[in-house]
C-alpha cells in the first residue's frame, strides 16, 4: 500500500488506497455473492483449472450412470411385462392340465371328453390371445416373427421365425443373443418333427430346429375323444411338456431379473460415490460463502465510510490559508 503524505493534496494517495481496497472487497463480495447464488465452488475454469478438470470427468460419469440406470429400470419393467404374460400362460396351462387328467379317469363319458376337448381349444386360443398381448414398444415379447420371414432382436432376447411353421413363437436368449442360447420358444401349431400331428403329444416340447421348444398344442395333441388319444394320453402329455417349458422361461425371466437388480444395486452405490466427489470439487459449501458473505458486506460498508474520511482528510490544509 502506498505511503500517504498528507502535505501533497493532488495525489489524495490516502483516498487511493480506500477506493483500492473498496474495489478488491466489492470484487471478493460479488464472487461470493454469485457463489452463494448458483451454489458452485468453480464458476470458470480459471479459479481451479485442475479441479475443473477432474469435476468434468465426474460430471460425464454420473450423467453415463444415471442413463444407465434409467435403461436397466426400462428392462427391468420389460422383463416385468413378459413374466406376467408367462405367468398368466403358466395359470392356463395348469388349468389345462387339470383339465386333460379329468379326461384320463374312466368315470366320464364321451360327451364329457368331447367337452373337455372343447374347453382345452379354447384354452389354447387364449394363451395365442396373451401371447399376441404382450408387447413392449410395439414389439412381441413371446410372439417371434413369423409372418414377416425376418427375425427381430434386442438385447438379452431373440424373436426368431418358426422353422416349423407355426404361428406364435417366443423365444429367450442369454447375453450373447444368439440362438444357440435361447432356453425356451414355444409354438402353438402342430409339428412335423419326429412323426405326424397325431402322435405328437409323445413329443411335444421337444427342440425342433433353431433354439425352438415346440409345445405342439394342436387340436389333434388336445384330442381327448379317439380311443388313441384316450390311450396315450396325448393331451395331458402335451399340456404337461408346454407347462414344464413355460416354467423354464419364468425362471429365466427370474434369473435374468434378479441380475438385473444386483446390477442397479451396483450402480445405484457408484453413482452416489460419484456425485459425492463431483459435489466435493465443484459445489460450494453455502455455510462457509454466507460467513464470508457478511464479513465482506460488513468491510464494503468500512471501506466506504473510510473512503470518504480519505477524501475530507486533505481538508485540514486550508487552515494554513487563514
Amino acid at each position: 500500500m502506498a505511503s500517504v503524505d498528507v502535505t501533497r493534496i493532488a495525489g489524495n494517495i490516502g483516498a487511493l488506497n480506500a477506493l483500492n481496497s473498496l474495489k478488491s472487497i466489492s470484487a471478493q463480495l460479488a464472487m461470493h455473492q454469485a457463489k452463494l447464488s448458483t451454489g458452485k465452488q468453480l464458476l470458470e475454469a480459471s479459479d481451479d483449472p485442475a479441479g475443473m478438470s477432474i469435476a468434468t470427468t465426474f460430471d460425464i460419469r454420473r450423467q453415463g450412470l444415471s442413463t444407465v440406470l434409467n435403461a436397466i429400470g426400462d428392462a427391468q419393467n420389460l422383463m416385468s411385462n413378459m413374466e406376467g404374460g408367462l405367468t398368466k400362460v403358466q395359470d392356463i396351462l395348469v388349468k389345462m392340465q387339470n383339465k386333460a387328467l379329468t379326461a384320463k379317469g374312466d368315470t366320464i363319458g364321451d360327451n364329457e371328453r368331447a367337452a373337455i376337448q372343447s374347453q382345452l381349444r379354447s384354452f389354447r386360443d387364449a394363451i395365442n390371445d396373451i401371447v399376441a398381448q404382450t408387447q413392449w414398444n410395439g414389439k412381441p415379447l413371446l410372439n417371434g416373427n413369423t409372418t414377416s420371414g425376418s427375425a427381430q432382436a434386442t438385447v438379452g432376447l431373440n424373436f426368431l421365425t418358426d422353422a416349423d411353421g407355426g404361428t406364435s413363437t417366443f423365444a429367450f436368449a442369454g447375453t450373447g443373443g444368439t440362438a444357440g442360447t435361447i432356453a425356451a420358444n414355444m409354438s402353438f401349431a402342430s409339428t412335423t418333427t419326429g412323426g405326424t400331428a397325431a402322435a405328437a403329444g409323445s413329443y411335444a416340447g421337444a427342440h425342433v430346429a433353431g433354439g425352438v421348444y415346440d409345445l405342439a398344442l394342436s387340436d389333434a395333441n388336445l384330442d381327448t375323444t379317439s380311443a388313441t388319444a384316450v390311450t396315450n394320453q396325448y393331451a395331458y402329455n402335451s399340456v404337461s411338456n408346454a407347462l414344464s417349458v413355460v416354467k423354464q422361461g419364468i425362471a429365466q425371466v427370474g434369473a435374468f431379473t434378479a441380475s438385473l437388480q444386483f446390477k442397479q444395486e451396483g450402480l445405484t452405490v457408484a453413482q452416489a460415490n460419484t456425485e459425492a466427489a463431483y459435489n466435493r470439487i465443484m459445489n460450494a459449501d453455502m455455510a462457509s460463502e454466507q460467513v464470508e458473505a457478511s464479513k465482506l458486506t460488513i468491510l464494503q460498508q468500512t471501506a466506504t465510510a473510510m473512503l470518504a474520511q480519505a477524501n475530507t482528510s486533505p481538508q485540514f490544509l486550508l487552515t494554513l490559508f487563514r
